[in-house]
């Protein structure tokens, strides 16, 4: 394993979408897990992190964590020791959902903040884990504490970033593109692409699981991992 790990966080996670991965993957070195509350913008996300790990790094994330990941590949590529992206896309927002995003901050804003994250979760989780209570409160609980304006800015982030297609091709690192067998939000074709993209990438999907593998399939995406830092 690399002397660190580094882990991202998606939207309105905080580190405990990562807690059973630090558990499993922590005697073997370091993990850290990036803040991507306080920036609106990728780059300064990117910026955040680049600025808190060390010189050379291993670096997963998922959703818009890969969304930074990637960020950081175009910054600073020589520092990532291997790379992976889970449940996450490399295309840009269509219009339809940069106007959802939008109509969300809205809501967040005029006092709707606690109905966005129980509107979210039939999109986030295997209907299984839907109905784990466990699971389900675990999303809700992290998205209180992210809170109403970190959401915001978390979206605008997400809203403003670029189609990373072609800058997938340049990455030569070890790279795991993983994602939920059953994740609606970004499919598995989503990551048959950039799998595709990656020079050598290898193509995980984890059955029964929806776009929160990290937290619905523990120690599926764990041992994965393990493999991954192997390498």
């Amino acid at each position: 394993m690399s002397p660190v790990l580094v882990l991202l966080p998606g939207l309105l996670n905080d580190c405990r979408l990562w807690s059973r991965q630090v558990e499993a993957l922590g005697g073997r070195g370091t993990v850290m897990v990036g803040d991507l509350t306080r920036d609106d913008t990728l780059g300064g996300m990117a910026a955040r992190v680049l600025d808190a790990a060390p010189g050379r790094f291993a670096l997963a994330g998922l959703s818009m964590g890969g969304y930074v990941a990637m960020e950081i590949m175009r910054r600073a590529p020589e520092r990532v020791e291997r790379l992976a992206l889970l449940d996450t896309t490399a295309r840009p927002d269509l219009a339809e959902q940069t106007q959802r995003r939008k109509d969300a901050v809205e809501l967040a804003r005029s006092g709707g903040f606690d109905r966005i994250m129980p509107a979210m979760l039939p999109l986030l989780l295997h209907p299984d884990h839907l109905a784990d209570a466990a699971v389900a409160g675990l999303a809700k609980d992290m998205a209180r504490a992210v809170g109403a304006e970190a959401f915001a800015r978390q979206q605008a982030a997400i809203m403003a970033r670029p189609d990373s297609r072609d800058s997938l091709r340049a990455v030569s690192c070890p790279t795991l593109v993983l994602c939920g067998a059953e994740d609606t939000l970004t499919p598995p074709d989503r990551h048959d692409e950039m799998a595709a993209l990656i020079p050598g990438a290898r193509r995980v999907t984890v059955p029964h699981c929806g776009h929160l593998s990290p937290m619905e399939q523990p120690e599926a995406v764990s041992a994965e991992l393990r493999r991954w830092l192997s390498v």
